[in-house]
């Protein structure tokens, strides 16, 4: 006896439902960029913001006294081999979904628009990584009119900042590694959410709360979207979530 193989779509037929069964084909793909954990970063255990006001159109934060100081440049920056201030330390100050404000002393003035707004501060070394620290950040629900804050709540609610990349990065140095560094609050990465970033449409899934390098970046301007989801993978609905951010890359001449 003969028998002829042949391959056929079958169906598979349950209950009076006729279930369709296919072929799942994997096709892996080879990622454009690298996301890689950040090297570990000097501590700053004792920093502390103690409080924070705003009136009159100017905000006045309180420090603690410790290692850490605003305007100093953070001793483990040339290890870093990517973009550094050269004025030190400083504050990062992100009002709603708006690109961070640098600060570098504890009292300045800042416009903030009346009305509701999610105020983030925190402190950062001066590669403008965060210290991601209980004590290092205010963050808070504020009203403000007549440039001065009237009313203030804590966040209950899981959240997501973006922080860095921002701004344009010129020469070799600066743009072989950037850092991606973002600012949780009321979540818990790993266990309960997760992040999903697109670095120019690619996917990357973060479940560590840390800064990353990201190589292999073109010359020309790039964008990261960072979405907080739930472990599977599902949007949260919370404010400003997701966030979108455009930067840009040049090469120095001189280089």
């Amino acid at each position: 006896m003969i028998f002829f193989a042949s391959f056929v779509l079958f169906s598979c037929k349950s209950d009076n439902k006729t279930k369709e069964v296919k072929q799942e084909v994997k096709v892996e793909t080879q990622n454009k960029y690298t996301l890689t954990p950040f090297t570990p970063s000097k501590s700053f255990a004792d920093a502390e913001i103690e409080g924070m006001a705003y009136s009159a159109g100017s905000f006045d934060f309180k420090l603690a006294e410790g290692d850490y100081t605003l305007g100093q440049q953070t001793t483990d920056a040339p290890q870093k081999m990517c973009a550094n201030s050269g004025k030190g330390q400083h504050i990062h100050l992100i009002i709603d979904n708006a690109p961070y404000a640098a600060k570098y002393t504890n009292k300045f003035d800042y416009d903030v628009e009346d009305g509701e707004h999610y105020l983030l501060a925190f402190l950062s070394r001066s590669y403008h990584e965060s210290i991601k620290t209980d004590k290092a950040n205010v963050t808070k629900k504020v009203t403000v009119a007549n440039k001065g804050i009237t009313n203030s709540q804590p966040v209950t609610d899981p959240m997501l900042f973006y922080s860095r990349p921002k701004g344009t990065y010129v020469g070799k140095k600066d743009t072989e590694k950037v850092m991606l560094d973002f600012y949780t609050v009321n979540a818990n990465v790993g266990i309960t959410q997760k992040i999903i970033a697109k670095i120019n449409g690619e996917k990357h899934e973060i479940t560590k709360w840390q800064p990353y390098y990201i190589t292999g970046l073109p010359m020309g301007e790039n964008t990261v979207e960072l979405t907080l989801t739930d472990m599977d993978g599902y949007t949260i609905d919370t404010p400003l979530n997701p966030v979108t951010r455009k930067f840009t890359l040049k090469a120095d001449p001189a280089e």
